[in-house]
């Protein structure tokens, strides 16, 4: 049995109090919670990477101090972790990060085609394809995900632990790893998982362990009673969730693409496309196949040809900021490098570049309290505190900072939001569904890309399928609701169907 019981806080802040986790080996145990119960933190003790300020592992039978436990330690233990944002060295190949520390060589000289030929043929066993030539700051967050996975079995891990493993993968590559990792469970591997889907829980775990506020507050035995789980996790029932109408034939184009290219090879290919007031799009795909270029070029971040036209303006060589001023929303993909300033408040990230709300010439502090405090409120944002700062804050409370932000613009008129959930707890999930579709009630034009179906198929009006850089397939109404619909848009996105 491997166990762990550990406290750990941070100044002014308890993350963890006797949290307790109990893992058969040979199983695959999921850990779930509310962003901010404190899930990364204790799988990021276990592995080595934090320090925890009282507790004791047990592992391979012995009772280790966690005192005395660090990543070295955890490695000779074969303990791995994927973490939820990434580990890879981004200037290096994702081959060169797998063999830090023990690089390969061959009469003397650095010899790395071995370790790139075992991690191609290994991840494409996962059915989790990578290039192990690849620069990983060259690389979408998928694609780097996948590496990091298939580079943790490559190196043999006793104890693998998964943080938000599934968040970046297409639905065919998530079916995959699920089966992937009930196998290694059963070939003697222990798997720790973190997650907030509990379809995956029901899929692959053999027990799930639930944290709040830094506590365990249940562990449930193989069940199919996922509501349960659901109220352990919340401490009672979710908010309700109301679909919007879906927009008239006379409803105004909100925002308007035409022959939008990307010149990076296959990244953008002449992309025409509409989003109606009232709208909700959806924007499938696995990731790597336009999506991020499609969301930067809209938002003005990337150089496009062709033609995006804003409630009828056109953008065309219009920056960023303007776009912004214009009644653009932006959601990137990537929050923490895209969407925040990690070591300011959180009342300062909620009004970044909100002039609307700091004043022009000076800063008015009195508005911008009232304004961070609403938004705080009304996201559940955790710590419940303005002057927190934003880098001390789980992934999900990060992302509600951006929505609240990005979603209360004046004048909106369309949202580019994309990976609006990613590694965002079941609560966190329904008010930011609610969000947007409060925004696109208001009138804005909605576009959603993500890497969840599922989450597609619930929130939008209509699906578009992205494949190499083009459009390749729609679903929309009646048509989307379908028993077939998800398998039909699962085939686009593998290129197992053809365009239509």
């Amino acid at each position: 049995m491997i166990s762990v019981e550990l406290d750990k806080s941070y100044p002014n802040c308890r993350v963890l109090t006797g949290a307790k986790l109990e893992v058969a080996p040979g199983t695959v145990h999921a850990l779930v919670g509310e962003n901010g119960a404190g899930k990364s933190t204790l799988v990021k003790i276990v592995a080595g990477i934090l320090p925890a300020d009282r507790g004791t592992l047990t592992i391979g039978g012995a009772n280790i101090p966690l005192a005395s436990w660090d990543r070295r330690l955890a490695r000779r233990a074969h303990v791995s972790i994927v973490q939820q944002h990434g580990a890879f060295a981004g200037s290096l190949s994702v081959v060169e990060n797998a063999v830090l520390g023990a690089e390969p060589t061959k009469h003397g000289v650095l010899d790395l085609k071995p370790t790139a030929t075992a991690l191609a043929a290994l991840g494409d066993k996962l059915g989790l394809a990578i290039d192990p030539w690849a620069r990983v700051d060259r690389l979408s967050l998928g694609a780097a995900q996948r590496a990091e996975i298939v580079t943790a079995l490559h190196v043999g891990a006793k104890l693998l632990i998964l943080d938000e493993p599934t968040a970046v993968l297409a639905p065919v590559e998530v079916e995959g790893l699920l089966k992937m990792m009930k196998g290694l469970a059963q070939a003697g591997t222990t798997i720790v998982f973190v997650t907030h889907k509990l379809d995956e829980v029901r899929a692959a775990a053999h027990a799930v362990t639930v944290l709040r506020a830094g506590k365990t507050v249940a562990t449930f035995e193989r069940s199919e009673d996922t509501a349960a789980i659901a109220r352990a996790m919340v401490g009672g029932e979710l908010p309700g969730q109301s679909s919007i109408a879906e927009p008239g034939g006379d409803a105004k184009i909100a925002l308007a693409l035409r022959g939008v290219s990307v010149a990076a090879e296959g990244a953008l290919a002449s992309i025409d496309m509409e989003v109606r007031a009232g709208e909700l799009v959806g924007v499938a795909g696995v990731d790597g196949n336009g999506q991020r270029e499609l969301a930067l070029a809209i938002a003005g971040l990337v150089a496009h040809t062709g033609t995006i036209s804003l409630a009828g303006r056109d953008l065309s060589g219009r920056t960023p900021r303007e776009r912004l001023a214009a009644g653009l929303a932006h959601v990137p993909e990537d929050r923490q490098h895209g969407g925040l300033v990690l070591d300011a408040s959180i009342a300062d990230n909620l009004t970044l570049g909100r002039a609307d709300i700091t004043g022009r010439f000076r800063i008015d502090r009195g508005a911008v309290a009232k304004f961070a405090d609403a938004r705080i409120a009304e996201l559940d944002i955790r710590p419940a505190s303005r002057d927190a700062i934003a880098r001390s804050l789980s992934g999900g409370n990060q992302q509600k900072i951006v929505i609240g932000r990005e979603l209360s613009r004046p004048n909106l008129a369309a949202v580019i939001a994309a990976q609006p959930t990613r590694g965002v707890d079941l609560g966190a999930v329904a008010r930011i569904h609610g969000q947007l579709r409060a925004a696109a009630k208001g009138g804005a034009g909605v576009l959603v890309i993500s890497a969840d179906l599922d989450e597609l198929l619930a929130l939008c009006h209509r699906v578009v399928v992205m494949l190499r850089g083009k459009i390749v397939g729609e679903r929309a109404g009646a048509a989307l609701r379908e028993q077939g619909a998800r398998a039909a848009l699962g085939e686009w996105m593998t290129g197992t169907r053809g365009a239509a």
